[in-house]
């Protein structure tokens, strides 16, 4: 537990960069020993998880190549909120766009910081069940690159203690997923 009940004081915002997806400070801080100090900041509008669940139990995720990582992931569903749109929408639009199905049943799994020692990014997760393949599904995001993977919990367990590429917004998503198949069994 801290020995300081206040929180650090904001002296100076200073924003670096202003991208589509997130934008990136640097912030002057008092802490509460009145040290000062500067600690960096990716500000991120947040996004959400779709965790679709089919019904021979059967679990739908995309290996999708990432830049960043110069390789393909395997991952459940996501985006980013877009403005003015909640959590829940946005998982409602992603597992469409990405894997063509709809889902007529959704459950809160939770919510999760993605990297907090540097960004605000949260993440909320949904279980997606009730599938639907869509007749004429929406287009995916030009940028964009899918492959659809049908999995089996035990399958998606095994995949991410081999060390296979399989993101941490999936990871956790799958751990939230746990008590929801342990009250249907």
């Amino acid at each position: 537990m801290s020995t300081y009940p206040e929180l650090p004081q904001l002296l100076k915002r200073r924003l670096f960069y202003q991208g589509r997806k997130f934008s990136f400070e640097v912030n002057r801080l008092r802490l509460p020993n009145k040290a000062e100090g500067e600690m960096e900041c990716i500000r991120h509008p947040g996004g959400a998880v779709a965790v679709p669940l089919t019904e021979d139990g059967k679990l739908i995720l995309v290996r999708q190549y990432r830049f960043a990582t110069g390789r393909r992931l395997l991952e459940f569903p996501a985006g980013t909120l877009e403005t003015g749109e909640d959590a829940l929408e946005t998982a409602r639009r992603e597992i469409q766009e990405e894997t063509g199905y709809k889902a007529h049943r959704w459950d809160r799994l939770g919510q999760f910081y993605v990297a907090p020692g540097y960004s605000d990014e949260i993440i909320y997760s949904y279980l997606a069940r009730g599938l639907e393949l869509l007749e004429n599904p929406p287009s995916q995001d030009e940028d964009e690159d899918l492959e659809i993977v049908f999995m089996g919990v035990s399958e998606l367990e095994e995949a991410i203690l081999n060390g296979e590429a399989v993101d941490a917004k999936s990871i956790a998503s799958l751990v939230l997923l746990k008590p929801f198949l342990d009250k249907e069994e």
